[in-house]
């Protein structure tokens, strides 16, 4: 039994960037944390897998053609699994000045990109929590 106890959840994760480089760089580094990660292209592709992986965690690109990684919050925010889904933007754009459409989309954090590996691993623990 105390073993149950002490097993932490393997936290399903979407990551959502057009840049594939990029989006595939994030999905190994949290595959080596142990999370089941997918990985999107695109928002209209991010949509479509969270239905089936009901992620715990979306990383998300905001400057992306087509559907912008906030109207892909948006939506997700809408589905069954959206409304327990921590959403992480993630963006080229730094300064102090967080674009409005992260908190309008309901977007929990935001981070400049390349996403640190201690803001990762805090958030990833904070869901294992």
């Amino acid at each position: 039994m105390d073993q149950l106890l002490l097993h932490e959840p393997t936290p399903r994760v979407l990551v959502v960037d057009d840049n594939v480089d990029a989006a595939d760089i994030l999905a190994t580094l949290l595959s080596v944390f142990d999370c089941t990660v997918q990985v999107a292209y695109s928002g209209s592709e991010a949509l479509a897998l969270g239905e089936a992986l009901r992620p715990l965690l979306v990383i998300l690109d905001l400057d992306m053609p087509g559907m912008d990684g906030c109207e892909a919050a948006r939506r997700m925010r809408e589905q069954s699994w959206g409304p327990h889904a921590c959403i992480v933007a993630l963006t080229a754009w730094s300064g102090g000045d967080i674009p409005c459409c992260i908190v309008e989309a309901g977007m929990d954090y935001h981070f400049t990109k390349p996403m640190r590996v201690d803001a990762l691993v805090d958030i990833l623990a904070a869901l294992r929590a």
